[in-house]
């Protein structure tokens, strides 16, 4: 099993980065205004970003007054991230071997990452080790009912005009490759497919509980056409992230 400092996601730093420079965006328009919601951080709390990735987070919870240290597996992302956000911390880290002192934050965060961590149960470990008795951990994936990849996609009942979500596999862990952005280049990464019991166990095994838990729709709307009313319909209903608050037991 490769290192997390060895991420297939230094290839796609470029990529990445650009991305989330990009408008529309899930992360602008989803997640983060959610996030800052559920978190609601008072000034001199001490948060860490795992997976920070360019620090796209971190730059808005800093404006919290919270103090923000970010780490992640990718140099090329550090790099970025020292240069997006010169005011907070950046490491290059594994996340399953951190180098800080126990008990030494008030929150963490890992936003759309720990479905692209391997080791889910020694990352989830650490966490809690770095993480102060009365602290709070959240995070946010995909979510693992609706968004198993390559084995669910949309689809559309012609009769009933409506737009629903085909999955044919759900309950088996799975590691797959994904192309991060196809024909432009050879770049990809690797997501590990995980079911809610699969998140649920390795919290509990962590010695965490469950306090709060999310699901999130899309913000985006179809132009007019006769299938704009059954897409908008689906959108609301079938959500594309699931978010998850915890505690030390």
């Amino acid at each position: 099993m490769p290192k997390q400092t060895k991420t297939s996601w230094e290839g796609s730093a470029e990529w990445y980065d650009e991305y989330l420079t990009g408008p529309d965006t899930y992360q602008e328009k989803v997640i983060l205004p959610n996030l800052l919601r559920v978190l609601a951080l008072k000034k001199g709390e001490r948060v860490l970003d795992l997976a920070c990735g360019q620090g796209y987070f971190a730059k808005h919870l800093l404006e919290s007054g919270a103090e923000v240290i970010g780490v992640d597996a990718s140099p090329s992302l550090i790099d970025k991230a020292h240069l997006n956000v010169p005011s907070a911390t950046f490491h290059v880290a594994d996340a399953t071997k951190l180098s800080f002192p126990d008990h030494s934050f008030d929150v963490v965060i890992c936003i759309l990452a720990l479905q692209n961590i391997e080791n889910l149960l020694s990352t989830l470990k650490e966490v809690r080790r770095v993480l102060k008795p009365e602290g709070r951990f959240f995070f946010v994936v995909n979510h693992p009912a609706f968004r198993v990849p390559k084995h669910s996609e949309w689809g559309w009942d012609e009769r009933n005009k409506t737009q629903y979500r085909r999955v044919e596999r759900y309950l088996t862990p799975q590691k797959v490759k994904i192309e991060m952005h196809p024909g432009a280049d050879t770049s990809y990464t690797w997501t590990f497919h995980r079911s809610l019991q699969d998140f649920t166990k390795a919290l509990r095994a962590a010695d965490f509980a469950v306090t709060r838990m999310e699901e999130w729709i899309s913000h985006k709307k179809s132009q007019k056409g006769p299938r704009a009313e059954g897409e908008d319909q689906a959108r609301k209903e079938i959500p594309l992230f699931l978010a998850v608050e915890c505690v030390p037991r």
